[in-house]
């Protein structure tokens, strides 16, 4: 059993994600931030899309469903919050399983950034799609969920194991870096920081990470050692922080 992800820049920092079940040759999108270029991407490939899958209903992640469902094919799946903008083929939730050929992938309720916020994970090739609950060094901004709704979500990725690859939407890593300097002196974080600037400077992408590296060096995995109160509410402190930061 193999998974092949296909990773590609769209919009302003935005990543797609188009993901091939090797055994079948399925594929599919993981959200549709921007249908020209997926779809010419697709086409590139010589990939047949079988499946939209959506994390969220955010228009970067879930406007481009209508077009490419209507030049591909291809059934929509996500959580019921994605039919604020569009219809759904297969509403999902926390548990639940989607198959792409012979790859499995199992629903964790991820809400916070928005309520109904899901990830995938594909135990057997040990990937995870997080759309924008989980960034490298960085967590989503909380729009629609608390804080102790986003702690658990983020600690239900956290629980996966550390070699788990981790797929996040967008290319936050280097501003996530300066505000993650700010508040934690880890040498560990340092390092990672370093090799961050250093990477974009190179115009290279920060994404994947990996759930061991978001652990160690991840501030928002890290908040209970970073302020005061209980798990939920550090979390709470060190995410208000973040949306004022101005460096």
């Amino acid at each position: 059993m193999a998974l092949t992800v296909h990773q590609f820049a769209c919009l302003d920092d935005n990543y797609a994600f188009l993901i091939r079940d090797d055994a079948t040759g399925l594929a599919a999108t993981i959200d549709t931030p921007d249908a020209d270029a997926i779809l010419a991407e697709l086409d590139r490939l010589g990939w047949k899309l079988a499946l939209i899958m959506n994390t969220h209903w955010h228009p970067d992640h879930a406007g481009g469903n209508a077009a490419i469902q209507a030049a591909t094919g291809a059934a929509i799946v996500g959580p019921k919050e994605v039919t604020r903008i569009a219809p759904l083929d297969r509403e999902v939730g926390d548990g639940d399983e989607v198959r792409l050929g012979e790859t499995l992938f199992r629903v964790i309720d991820t809400g916070g950034h928005t309520l109904g916020h899901i990830a995938y994970h594909d135990a057997a090739d040990r990937i995870a799609f997080v759309g924008d609950t989980l960034f490298a060094l960085g967590c989503g901004r909380l729009f629609e969920g608390t804080p102790a709704q986003m702690w658990g979500s983020l600690q239900r990725l956290a629980a996966l194991p550390d070699d788990t690859t981790v797929y996040c939407a967008h290319e936050y890593t280097a501003a996530n870096a300066r505000f993650a300097l700010s508040v934690d002196e880890s040498p560990a974080l340092k390092a990672r920081a370093d090799q961050v600037f250093a990477a974009r400077e190179r115009g290279e992408p920060t994404v994947p990470t990996t759930i061991g590296l978001e652990k160690a060096t991840n501030p928002f995995l890290r908040a209970p050692l970073l302020a005061p109160g209980e798990p939920h509410e550090a979390f709470g402190a060190v995410r208000a922080a973040k949306d004022v930061f101005k460096g």
